[in-house]
């Protein structure tokens, strides 16, 4: 995969994209499983053929003439000719060489070509620059790592606007005691409100993906919440890792002993306290969870409040999940 670059996309930096065949075309057209121009399915993406949804997500970013908005796969530009009559700047990140072709074809010669900027490569790894607002039609293999990549970024945004497949989404918005509370619902939830404002039928895709689609709004929490993530998520790893059993049981798991107390030698060491002459981790932890009330809680009736006030306790007696 290449690699991202800021600078702009051109004819130039990449040869034309050659005509297919009419058979392969009509092969298309006929509602084939792949798409006939486009290796789609290698990145994991469907394009939105459906002007009224493309139009349905831009409105819901409520997006401002000053806005700078990232789009992460635009794909041929369904969604980024919309943003780009509302937006003053658009940088669009797509991986696929000859879609980011396309793109810029479409808005070659065109007013709104001075304002879209086309980043080549990979979204994860790319230098991303400031932006108020993100929209995404979000390649599905790269839905976690977009979230948690947009959550980290400094400066906030003010929106981002993604959708997802149905179940992930779901997942995103769920809440404690229900089916889809999880490990990735608690760590997106702390960051950020999330909410789920459209569902998207798999017919408005070409090539139509096998499942249903779902679009969120996310909002980040400003200021963020004072807690690393990977303190967090590394507890809940433990916390979650068999969501309908009890607390208790989920650290006494096997190794989860054993790296909590390579990590707590680790803070002594690092604050010059004495690791006491016979450690019982196995005992210390068991006491940690008993004073803290949760140690026969299941993760899946545990709110960020709880999880918050349990890593708090951890963190109190010098143990650290990374």
């Amino acid at each position: 995969m290449p690699r991202a670059t800021s600078e702009r996309f051109s004819r130039a930096h990449q040869p034309p994209v050659k005509a297919k065949s009419a058979s392969s075309s009509n092969a298309g057209a006929s509602g084939s499983a792949t798409n006939p121009i486009f290796n789609t399915e290698r990145f994991g993406q469907h394009i939105l053929k459906n002007p009224l949804v493309a139009q349905g997500i831009v409105d819901k970013a409520n997006l401002r003439p000053t806005d700078k908005v990232l789009e992460v796969g635009p794909g041929t530009g369904n969604l980024t000719v919309r943003i780009l009559e509302k937006a003053k700047h658009v940088t669009a990140v797509e991986a696929d060489p000859r879609m980011a072709a396309e793109l810029t074809k479409r808005v070659q010669g065109k007013p709104e070509q001075r304002k879209l900027e086309i980043m080549i490569g990979d979204f994860v790894k790319a230098d991303l620059p400031y932006f108020d607002v993100c929209i995404s039609n979000t390649p599905y293999q790269i839905s976690s790592p977009l979230v948690f990549r947009l959550l980290s970024h400094r400066p906030l945004f003010r929106v981002a606007i993604l959708m997802f497949q149905r179940e992930f989404a779901m997942r995103l918005v769920a809440r404690p005691g229900t089916n889809l509370w999880s490990r990735l619902s608690a760590n997106v939830q702390l960051y950020a409100k999330v909410d789920h404002i459209m569902k998207v039928g798999k017919n408005n895709f070409r090539p139509p993906p096998q499942v249903e689609s779902s679009v969120v709004r996310i909002v980040p929490l400003d200021p963020p919440p004072p807690v690393k993530f990977e303190e967090f998520d590394g507890m809940n790893r433990i916390v979650f890792s068999r969501r309908n059993k009890i607390v208790h049981a989920n650290f006494l798991a096997k190794g989860v002993i054993e790296m909590l107390e390579q990590n707590y030698r680790t803070w002594c060491v690092e604050k010059d306290q004495i690791v006491e002459d016979e450690l019982d981790m196995k005992a210390k932890v068991e006491q940690i969870l008993e004073g803290t009330g949760y140690s026969e809680e299941r993760a899946a009736k545990m709110g960020i409040d709880e999880l918050l006030k349990l890593l708090s306790a951890f963190h109190d007696a010098g143990v650290h999940f990374a």
